[in-house]
């Protein structure tokens, strides 16, 4: 065996179809794509849910319903463990997060969660507090000042 022996596996390479070539190819004239009309034309398609100019069902039928999901209040949250960055007797607020860069994107408040442990005595005034997370911040001797504790 040496390198001039080496063939792909059979049935591994499939022929190129290879359009417009006379009609003898099995793929000429027409070049597969049918006699005339927008199809066979370059840069010929047609878009999703396009009924020929009819109006589309999407249009036919009525709009119906109301979605409140637009004026949902979105909350940045950040966890108890995260607060452990900050020092001891520091006040955490959104502008403190946001230069710590433990909240960022879109929001409209921000929410402390209860997930790890808190070892500093923080400030905490956000917009809302786990009430999981008041009972540990205050357990590690912080205190709260957030418009809402649920």
């Amino acid at each position: 065996m040496n390198l001039a022996t080496l063939k792909p596996r059979p049935n591994s390479k499939h022929r190129v179809k290879r359009l417009g070539c006379g009609e003898s190819s099995g793929h000429g004239k027409t070049s597969g794509k049918g006699h005339k009309g927008q199809k066979a034309r370059s840069g010929g398609s047609i878009r999703l849910g396009f009924e020929g100019g009819q109006m589309p069902l999407i249009r036919r039928l009525p709009k119906r319903g109301f979605n409140n999901a637009a004026f949902k209040t979105v909350y940045a949250t950040v966890n108890v463990a995260d607060l452990n960055g900050f020092d001891d007797g520091a006040t955490v607020n959104e502008a403190t997060l946001l230069e710590k860069k433990l909240i960022r994107g879109k929001y409209d408040g921000v929410k402390v969660l209860a997930n790890g442990e808190l070892t500093k005595k923080l400030t905490v005034a956000v917009d809302k507090v786990s009430a999981a997370a008041v009972e540990k911040i205050q357990k590690a001797g912080g205190t709260v000042q957030a418009a809402a504790a649920e």
